[in-house]
């Protein structure tokens, strides 16, 4: 796995802020929305330790929230801080360093994509991966969309079995 070579991108608050080139605010759904605050809300639990229906009413208050799927959102951010020991069960065994080493905002992504995996099953697994991947190529840093897919695309077989079978059967994926 490759590691993340330069630091996530912040605001002054320290929430990750997007780079440059990336996908036009227009062009995003809903969901992808919410993914993105919710990784800014899991970002302020990693670092600042804060209680989530404190970062939540902060977040609900952030600019194009209104545009967000509020109900994934809430999913993401109370699901991913009640169970992030449960999710980090999952994520650690894919890791080649500690917890302490990745960058808070993959880590966060992780639990993103790992949550998804379990719990989002109306959204296809290759949706989760490739939304996560976008996530991190937005957030993270330079290399970190490559170390986020490595860890979830290792988790998919686990978590998505069937699914994955069933496109490796149908030639989608090898």
């Amino acid at each position: 796995m490759m590691a993340s070579t330069s630091p996530s991108k912040t605001t002054a608050e320290g929430t990750p802020t997007a780079a440059v080139g990336t996908r036009k605010s227009s062009a995003k759904s809903a969901r992808s929305r919410s993914r993105e605050f919710a990784l800014q809300a899991l970002y302020q639990h990693i670092v600042g330790r804060n209680e989530a229906a404190d970062i939540d009413i902060f977040t609900r208050e952030l600019s194009g929230f209104h545009k967000a799927d509020s109900a994934h959102y809430d999913a993401l951010l109370y699901g991913c801080t009640e169970q992030a020991q449960a999710l980090d069960g999952w994520i650690g065994p894919k890791l080649d360093r500690s917890f302490a080493e990745i960058s808070p905002v993959e880590h966060a992504i992780m639990w993103i994509g790992v949550y998804e995996f379990q719990h989002c099953l109306d959204v296809p697994w290759r949706v989760v991966l490739n939304e996560c991947i976008e996530l991190a190529k937005d957030f993270g840093g330079t290399d970190g969309h490559k170390y986020v897919n490595a860890v979830l695309n290792g988790l998919a077989p686990e978590l998505r079995a069937a699914e994955v079978r069933a496109d490796r059967q149908s030639g989608r994926i090898k």
